[in-house]
């Protein structure tokens, strides 16, 4: 992927979750799909991780992981994108944090802070959400998140909450 003089090359993180319809599979099939995303590289996905639901408390333990993508495309773009590989893996909006085949999170987008009423970067629960830091520290150890800090900070200070890493 080239940059462009008008579209820098930006890292972004994009948080994976499921917790319906065989989640491992989920998450693995969402990596393929963020492979074949236009303008973009996926530079890396994280161990899979299990944790305990962060809304109500009748479902499933979630799989979760976060990838690396260089990309550039535009924020709003990329979510878009994102969206739509949700919705390609019969993701359906219901319950606030209720279960899901497929999340995907735009949680950083290169040093960008967003705040839209569609967009919101970096993720606005990312600095509490152990299944989202201890996947993104895998991947990225030395990150600085835009307006929060280092990221070993934020993790020293996030307790794993039955987070495990998956086998």
């Amino acid at each position: 992927m080239q940059a462009h003089a008008d579209k820098p090359v930006v890292t972004a993180y994009i948080g994976l979750g499921s917790n319906l319809a065989e989640p491992v599979v989920q998450i693995r099939n969402a990596c393929a799909a963020l492979k074949r995303l236009p303008e973009s590289v996926l530079r890396q996905c994280s161990s899979l991780y299990l944790s305990p639901p962060l809304g109500p408390a009748d479902q499933p333990d979630y799989i979760n992981a976060v990838a690396a993508l260089d990309t550039t495309l535009a924020p709003h773009d990329l979510l878009a994108e994102l969206q739509r590989i949700e919705r390609a893996q019969g993701r359906t909006r219901g319950v606030r944090w209720g279960a899901r085949t497929l999340d995907l999170d735009l949680l950083v987008y290169g040093d960008r802070i967003i705040s839209d009423e569609a967009l919101s970067v970096p993720h606005p629960g990312l600095p509490e959400r152990a299944f989202v830091l201890y996947p993104l520290q895998e991947i990225a150890p030395e990150l600085e998140l835009p307006g929060l800090g280092p990221l070993a900070i934020l993790v020293a200070n996030c307790p794993k909450d039955g987070l495990k890493r998956y086998a």
